[in-house]
């Protein structure tokens, strides 16, 4: 997983006004606060509902007030949205869909203790726990 491909789900150059080719660029861009339009591009891309977003992210009100006028998103809700979406690419990658991606993100997981890994999502120890069982996968180790 790379910070090009990250950059690129949540819409890239153009979204982000920075080619964020590695971490600390896309960090800094994260600091600068990602536009909505960010945030939009993960739900139009099919790897967060709507629900699912106001969730992890963002509240629905916050979001349509920051559509509506134009405002970034806090460095907070920037972050979130960077965690998710880089769980979201490493999940992709290690099962090889967005498919069986989006599939495995909403089923209980008996190595995270019957937990949907995406509702794990809203903190990053829960974002580490999700991404050491898509480790284990990539090794071959029932997850």
């Amino acid at each position: 997983m790379s910070a090009a491909s990250i950059a690129a789900a949540l819409g890239g150059p153009a979204i982000l006004n920075t080619a964020a080719s590695s971490e600390f660029e896309l960090a800094a861009a994260a600091m600068a606060g990602f536009s909505a339009a960010a945030a939009s591009r993960i739900v139009a891309n099919g790897f967060l509902s709507p629900d699912e977003l106001y969730q992890l992210v963002i509240p629905r009100r916050t979001f349509d007030r920051r559509l509506e006028q134009g405002q970034p998103l806090t460095v907070t809700e920037s972050d979130r949205l960077l965690r998710v979406t880089r769980v979201i690419v490493r999940a992709i990658e290690a099962l090889g869909s967005s498919d069986k991606a989006a599939t495995w993100l909403r089923t209980a997981n008996r190595a995270l203790r019957g937990t949907t890994p995406l509702t794990l999502l809203e903190t990053d120890m829960g974002a580490r726990m999700v991404e050491r069982a898509l480790g284990r996968i990539e090794h071959g180790v029932y997850s």
